[in-house]
């Protein structure tokens, strides 16, 4: 079997050999120039490893993990214009090395690149595939679509915030964990494991996001912190320094939400330090960790020796150790 660090190097060389020398030149170059940021490429390297657990040939699958890797980097493309934000991976974003038109435009063409590599699945699990592909990009808009509703309601409530977030980023770790299942030949029992799995990792991993939007290091997290701050969107975070908040914070919190004056860091310092003062950060840090052991009983439950599922054990383990 291969760790996580061989399959990454691998597939890396195959994403950046994937030929788009069609014209016009300048759509492409933008989706050249998007996957070209690097990134941790956790979802095909879930999607190979989880196949890996039941085959050893994991070439077979770098055209699935690709098609799912840049479907997940046209969302990102799309979000960072609707965020408006500067920065992906410490390099402008698309629409401000170009322009918005072009962020559109290119994203189409990353979409429809998705399925072009999707479709080169091979053996006749491909209509499965695309299925769960299709299910799975479904749910993601439609957690786009809360994330945006969200920003203009004061009423969202920890349990709707943990369904979006299971829409929009879970559901495609999950997708990818069970496609490589799938593609390698496992169980219906086994392969919905590693789906739950996924669902369960990725739940983790965007509280954790959340986290480090306010937390992190900029250098480590690659874009500027406090853009959730600034967006006003209703994290597991905000909603629950709400409930907390005494009144006074929770008026200071009505005016930060309103304010589009030009000193956004001062809003970011004001509504973390409301986040200090009722500890949301350690019941953040909490829930992660319950969501990790819970994904772990669901690996644990999957009918392979344990020494064929520690890689991915471990892998999704250092996911979650990310220096805030």
């Amino acid at each position: 079997m291969k760790t996580a660090k061989q399959i990454q190097e691998e597939f890396e060389g195959y994403l950046q050999s994937l030929d788009y020398s069609r014209q016009p030149d300048s759509l492409y170059v933008p989706v050249r120039y998007t996957l070209s940021l690097g990134g941790k490429r956790i979802r095909p390297t879930f999607l190979i490893m989880a196949y890996n657990m039941f085959a050893d040939d994991v070439e077979r699958v770098f055209c699935t993990a690709a098609g799912m890797e840049i479907f997940h980097n046209f969302t990102l493309l799309h979000d960072d214009l609707m965020d408006k934000a500067d920065m992906r991976r410490g390099r402008p974003t698309v629409h401000k090395k170009w322009n918005e038109n072009v962020a559109i435009l290119s994203g189409d063409g990353m979409l429809v690149l998705a399925y072009r590599y999707l479709s080169m699945t091979s053996g006749p699990e491909l209509k499965r595939i695309l299925d769960l592909a299709n299910e799975t990009f479904t749910g993601i808009m439609e957690g786009q679509q809360y994330d945006m509703e969200f920003e203009t309601r004061d009423d969202v409530t920890e349990q709707e915030y943990i369904e979006m977030i299971r829409l929009k980023t879970s559901v495609l770790l999950a997708a990818c964990a069970q496609m490589g299942a799938v593609l390698g030949g496992a169980s219906e029992t086994d392969s919905r494991l590693l789906y739950e799995f996924g669902e369960k990792v990725g739940l983790a991993f965007q509280l954790q996001d959340d986290l480090l939007d306010v937390y992190g290091d900029p250098a480590v997290f690659g874009k500027k912190i406090g853009g959730d701050i600034l967006c006003n969107k209703k994290t597991y975070l905000y909603i629950n320094a709400y409930n907390l908040a005494d009144d006074g914070m929770r008026s200071e919190l009505d005016r930060w939400a309103a304010y589009d004056g030009d000193d956004p860091e001062s809003k970011i310092a004001a509504v973390r330090s409301i986040y200090d003062a009722v500890k949301v950060r350690s019941l953040s840090e909490k829930l992660i960790a319950s969501l990790f052991d819970e994904a772990i009983l669901k690996l644990d439950a999957v009918s392979l020796p344990a020494s064929r599922k520690s890689l991915l054990r471990e892998y999704a383990g250092s996911l979650l150790n990310r220096v805030l």
